[in-house]
């Protein structure tokens, strides 16, 4: 194609998926959403392959490729007609868990199909055991976890069905929000809709049509050159999620990475057998966060489309947790993102060490039910507590951000705003980063005060008993740890416990850091004393852990570099 025309149509695919995405932003009701931007979009060609996406979420992302196919399997195109929407949220389907509700539209021009505009959100609450439906303690199966609805056409030809909506309104304890939620999801691709009839009027169809197909074409291209570029190998790697409860032991994520010519297959092998709790990650969550670790890796900067998917192949043994058996449960399935990306980054660490990350503080995702006291109404909260990522090759971890994911902190104003919630303290946790060359970013602690009654709270937050880990020499960061009322009488609660809490209580989510990347003893000690006048580092775990000795008080603070040349050689020793 021309280069101009096709530069031109790529860009206008782009601003098609991103002027969703805003639409949804701007239209949701729901905190996590509104301000936590859990929710994701891409633009499908008319085959139902993804040509463009959103700055969203991988773990969305990787699995809408199966979302559509499965939605398409059940309602065919040639039944499809303008203003059809599809509906799923069946974790087998593509979901992953039951509050990610996919809906799938299509887009006609002049009678003829040109595309697909696809969201998905993150919804507050589909029922279920636990307020927020993401329950570890206690889930045998998929049903406990609230409603799922199969690929269902929810819109008809631009009118809403009233009576399945009726039916998923009734399924929730937030059912302003959910529906607020699946209509801002609806509105946003009819913008969708209409910007590809733009699309195809402005330049033809086929046009459109051929320039889809080199996009996606061009992006196998770069993907196998950028594969090519990895040194051929087998690559091995294991690490461990604390548990899946109270009292059960930790769950291995093993993988096995083939790195052969302009291909790589991800093999999660060896992994643990599925649990009998919510901690479970069906097959295309798995796959999505393997691919999303291979593009970091490989080709960030190229489009992230079906091209990009071809040449990966990721496996997980059927009946393990990472590819479990349905009706296994998996409503908490996110916390589980972080370890099967992080596995595939430390498993390409020996073949690509200046490109990877020491893993990630982890994040929490709790969610809070009860009684909001002052709006006389029932509540379902959601919090996202975001918190370092690695050290790097060049540099170190950030603070206070996702990793695997493109999600954000939930503002406090929204949380005091919305929901019976103080937020006491957000702040960065001294000495908590991986020491290394290049040092982690810190641990977050969040501490939040319910003034709500019969409240509930479902923890969902790891890295408590296995602690992130460093490369090259540097070292772990420290384990994180969730308390009710911190103080001399502080409770501490399980990282994936089910519990109640009264009217007053604080909840302090007290996040891991990062680990470190390379020796910490080769770290410029002015990076340290930086450090120490910014608080991220006491001037004693600068002594202990960097063997740099800073004299002085206040902010008149110095390295003492004779005695530091001194310490550090008594430490390499």
């Amino acid at each position: 194609m021309d280069p101009i025309t096709l530069g031109v149509i790529w860009g206008a695919l782009q601003s098609i998926a991103v002027e969703i995405g805003t639409t949804v932003h701007k239209t949701a009701y729901s905190e996590q959403a509104r301000e936590g931007q859990d929710f994701s979009v891409a633009v499908f060609d008319r085959q139902g392959r993804m040509v463009a996406q959103g700055p969203y979420s991988p773990g969305h992302m990787g699995a809408m490729s199966f979302a559509v196919k499965n939605a398409l399997a059940a309602h065919p195109v040639e039944t499809l007609r303008p203003g059809d929407a599809i509906l799923l949220n069946d974790p087998l389907l593509g979901s992953g868990h039951l509050p990610d509700f996919f809906v799938t539209q299509p887009a006609f021009h002049e009678g003829e199909l040109v595309g697909f505009a696809v969201n998905i959100l993150h919804h507050t609450d589909v029922g279920g055991q636990r307020p927020g439906s993401q329950g570890v303690e206690g889930i045998f199966d998929y049903f406990q976890e609230g409603l799922r609805v199969p690929p269902t056409k929810v819109w008809r030809e631009y009118r809403e069905d009233a009576g399945i909506v009726g039916i998923i309104a009734a399924n929730t304890r937030t059912p302003d929000k959910v529906l607020g939620d699946l209509r801002a999801q609806r509105s946003a691709l009819r913008v969708g809709e209409l910007r590809l009839q733009e699309l195809a009027a402005r330049y033809g169809r086929d046009v459109l049509f051929r320039a889809m197909d080199e996009i996606i074409e061009r992006t196998e291209a770069s993907m196998r050159a950028a594969i090519r570029a990895v040194p051929d190998g087998v690559y091995t790697f294991e690490d461990f999620m604390d548990d899946y409860g109270p009292g059960t032991e930790p769950l291995r994520v093993a993988v096995t990475v083939t790195v052969a010519g302009d291909t790589m297959v991800i093999d999660y092998e060896g992994s643990s057998p599925q649990t009998a709790s919510g901690m479970n990650s069906y097959i295309n969550y798995t796959r999505s966060y393997a691919y999303a670790a291979v593009k970091c890796l490989t080709d960030p900067f190229g489009p992230m489309n079906e091209g990009a998917l071809r040449p990966i192949t990721v496996t997980a043994p059927e009946g393990s947790f990472l590819n479990p058996r349905p009706p296994a449960g998996g409503g908490p399935r996110a916390i589980i993102c972080y370890r099967t990306f992080e596995s595939v980054i430390g498993a390409l660490a020996r073949a690509v060490p200046e490109r990877v990350a020491a893993a990630a503080s982890h994040m929490a995702n709790p969610t809070f039910g009860g009684r909001d006291r002052a709006r006389r109404r029932r509540f379902v909260a959601y919090e996202l507590v975001l918190s370092g990522t690695g050290g790097r090759a060049t540099r170190d971890g950030c603070e206070a951000m996702a990793w695997a994911f493109n999600a954000s902190n939930i503002p406090v104003e929204a949380q005091e705003a919305n929901q019976p919630i103080i937020v006491e303290r957000f702040e960065l946790i001294r000495d908590s980063a991986g020491p290394g060359k290049f040092r982690g970013g810190s641990g977050i602690r969040r501490d939040l005060r319910f003034l709500a009654d019969d409240g509930k709270l479902t923890n969902l937050a790891d890295r408590q008993t296995v602690a992130p880990y460093g490369l090259f020499g540097g070292r772990p960061g420290t384990l994180g740890r969730t308390v009710i009322n911190p103080g001399p009488n502080e409770e501490v609660v399980h990282g994936k416990a089910s519990r109640g809490f009264a009217y007053g209580d604080v909840v302090s989510f007290q996040q891991p850091g990062a680990g470190g990347y390379g020796d910490p003893l080769e770290r410029d000690p002015r990076r340290v004393l930086e450090d120490v006048l910014d608080d991220y580092v006491s001037i004693a775990a600068a002594r202990a852990d960097y063997g740099v000795v800073i004299r002085g008080t206040g902010i008149d603070l110095a390295v003492d570099e004779q005695a530091t040349r001194e310490l550090r050689a008594t430490m390499r020793r």
